[in-house]
């Protein structure tokens, strides 16, 4: 008999992107799987994840606000309303295993897996644990990392390193950079900048490219620029009749697959999902983190590969100054290109969703399933 899994989490395609490799993994091995997600209401999990094929179930949970405030009181009532949810949920579904992959979701619902002795699995993507994973780690059955050195915040006999799930259609049949180049319009024979700050976008990103575009007007490179939804209308009126004939933006680039295969240089936010992507195309990047996440992980994240020699990063504050005279400078050093793609090259971890689904199928007692 086929085995039910949830997966809970979301909030940003960092932690969507992974969840569905894990689910699509299962699946792979054990079509009969029953598979639900979970999710906070009103985040783009409850969009991206349907349209994925998967079934979801939203909680009305909230990040508690740095200030305190009256704001707070509600966060906790919804924290509430939310642990009550989850145990509906799990009584209902009955699962084998519950997975969470990081997220305002995670923490009521493994909270309540653990409190109904249903075995659980974390997947903490940063290299520094934010708090909600080292409190539900101590009930964890298993908890997946994708950096080395977590034994400071979990159990080491719970961790296993797997790295981070990525999204599959990025290393499936992956195109040439002439096809890629086609598909951007853009000249396959000069460097391509590719700037991303995540699907919502980064202001800081943002501002910096805007206040260069001048400069980057004048370079004999190309650039393919992902605004993010919210910021592309301010960036359009910006830049108004004097859009430079090399810049391409868009608010989100569909295919990504095809934005990697042409870039040779990447500037980005420093998200886990992403510095796993980047990693394992071994491509050069410069690294922007957003001081607007919980304990500054992206900055840790992005000095772990700044510490190897693999990437360059730029601190939120001083972007707007630096970035694209960093970029230019990168983006012409072809040396420095290479040996940056190398070292980050070393450090991916691949083949992550695998191995995080052979430690829920261990924990759900279904190890006679295909590896």
């Amino acid at each position: 008999m086929s085995r039910k899994y949830i997966i809970s989490g979301g909030g940003t395609g960092g932690h969507i992107f992974p969840a569905l490799s894990i689910a699509n993994e299962i699946r792979k091995r054990d079509p009969g799987a029953g598979i639900l997600f979970v999710g906070a209401t009103g985040r783009m999990e409850m969009e991206k994840i349907p349209a994925a094929g998967y079934p979801i179930m939203g909680l009305p949970v909230e990040g508690l606000q740095r200030k305190l405030g009256l704001r707070n009181i509600v966060v906790v009532y919804k924290l509430i309303i939310s642990l009550f949810k989850a145990y509906a949920i799990l009584r209902t579904f009955k699962p084998d295993v519950a997975v969470g992959v990081g997220g305002y979701a995670s923490g009521p619902l493994l909270r309540i897996a653990s409190w109904k002795k249903i075995p659980s699995l974390i997947q903490e993507q940063n290299s520094y644990a934010g708090v909600t994973n080292r409190l539900l780690a101590r009930k964890a059955s298993r908890i997946c990392v994708a950096y080395t050195g977590m034994e400071k915040y979990f159990p080491a006999a719970k961790i296993v390193l797997t790295g981070n799930p990525v999204r599959e259609e990025l290393f499936h049949n992956t195109p040439d950079r002439k096809a890629a180049s086609e598909y951007f319009k853009v000249s396959a024979d000069k460097p391509v900048l590719l700037i991303l700050g995540g699907s919502l976008g980064a202001r800081t990103i943002n501002n910096s490219i805007l206040a260069h575009i001048e400069t980057l007007g004048r370079e004999d490179i190309e650039i393919i620029w992902q605004t993010g939804r919210l910021y592309v209308e301010g960036i359009r009126n910006a830049l108004g009749q004097s859009q430079p004939g090399n810049v391409k933006y868009f608010d989100f680039i569909q295919r990504m697959d095809m934005a990697y295969a042409v870039a040779d240089v990447i500037i980005s936010r420093a998200g886990a999902a992403t510095i796993s992507e980047i990693c394992l195309l071994g491509k050069p990047a410069i690294l922007v983190p957003s001081p607007n996440v919980a304990e500054d992980h992206q900055t840790k994240n992005a000095m772990a590969l700044v510490k190897n020699r693999a990437a360059i990063m730029v601190p939120d504050g001083d972007a707007h100054g630096k970035l694209v005279p960093l970029a230019l400078e990168l983006i012409h050093d072809l040396q420095l290109r290479e040996s940056l793609g190398s070292n980050c090259a070393r450090m991916a971890l691949p083949n992550a969703a695998s191995k995080i689904v052979d430690e829920i199928i261990k924990l759900a007692g279904k190890s006679d399933l295909p590896g």
